[in-house]
């Protein structure tokens, strides 16, 4: 095969208060990427898109894990990357992650499948570390493995993927900056015993919740004790958002990633639409111009184009 079409998805990391550990996949917002086998080693990459990423491979994020999966392999052949993204950078949706890994994906399917999926992730993260400074897979496992996935270690990288259950996700992207190095920076250094135990039960929860598909689990766990009480500050209507979906019927929800995107999950399509609408509301009210998703849980996360299938 030379030539691949992908469909490659957003992601929420963190999953409230699983942070840097636990990542979904979603259906919308997702980026396109072309993918050929050329027979020269050159990498060239194109965007066509608004949002004026660099093109040069070393300092694109796919353009590095192309890269550094050519080198590695020591490959006499390159690669010809069309890029169209509709995960603006810097939603806190995973649009590094997903141009990361749908380099890595894209290249082992022209190249016969020749890495595992942690291989994969392995490759993907330089493109991560590229744009964040970080070496982290929360966003790129989901992207890669579809689903719920837990990343228990990174070095050596050990991926849990988890049950996907039925629930529907709404997002929305108010179009405020937020950089992660900000996000990060925020962040205390040290935590209380008391704050650290309650955040283990909360994750243990949450994971035992997604693995038993036991839904008030999953909303008695969505709970964050040390990230979000700090990192909610730097996002405008934060908690007027979470409060009012909670109100209509959300099980929980919080920053998506390192935000300023915000989720909400919800047992029914109505409930997940209805919240929708309130956030749109909200956000208008205070005149921040927003982009809204509603989709279920992506079990499947970066697909060949002709295997799309309904994302509700």
């Amino acid at each position: 095969m030379k030539k691949i079409k992908l469909r490659v998805p957003a992601t929420v990391a963190n999953l409230v208060c699983g942070f840097d550990i636990l990542g979904m996949a979603i259906h919308d917002p997702y980026d396109e990427m072309e993918l050929s086998l050329t027979d020269t080693p050159e990498i060239i990459i194109r965007h066509e898109d608004p949002f004026g990423l660099p093109e040069e491979p070393s300092k694109n994020v796919a353009g590095i894990v192309l890269l550094k999966i050519q080198e590695h392999l020591k490959l006499s052949k390159g690669f010809e990357v069309t890029i169209r993204k509709h995960i603006k950078p810097g939603s806190g949706l995973g649009s590094s992650a997903a141009s990361a890994a749908g380099a890595a994906f894209g290249a082992n399917i022209l190249l016969e499948n020749i890495l595992s999926r942690d291989e994969m992730i392995h490759f993907a993260m330089f493109g991560e570390e590229l744009a964040s400074g970080v070496r982290h897979a929360d966003n790129i496992a989901p992207c890669i493995y579809g689903g719920i996935t837990l990343v228990k270690s990174t070095d050596p990288i050990d991926i849990i993927p988890l049950n996907t259950p039925d629930l529907f996700v709404t997002a929305v992207h108010p179009q405020v900056e937020v950089k992660t190095s900000d996000s990060r920076q925020v962040l205390k250094k040290t935590i209380s015993l008391k704050s650290a135990v309650e955040q283990w039960g909360n994750i243990a929860g949450l994971v035992a919740g997604i693995q038993k598909n036991d839904i008030p689990l999953i909303g008695r766990s969505l709970h964050d004790v040390i990230v979000e009480p700090v990192r909610s500050i730097l996002i405008p209507q934060f908690d007027e958002i979470k409060r009012n979906s909670l109100q209509l019927g959300a099980l929980g929800g919080g920053i998506s990633g390192s935000g300023p995107s915000i989720f909400m999950l919800s047992e029914k399509k109505e409930t997940a639409e209805n919240i929708a609408a309130l956030m749109k509301s909200i956000y208008d009210n205070v005149e921040i111009e927003s982009y809204v998703y509603v989709s279920k849980i992506n079990p499947g996360g970066i697909e060949p184009v002709e295997n799309i299938n309904n994302n509700l």
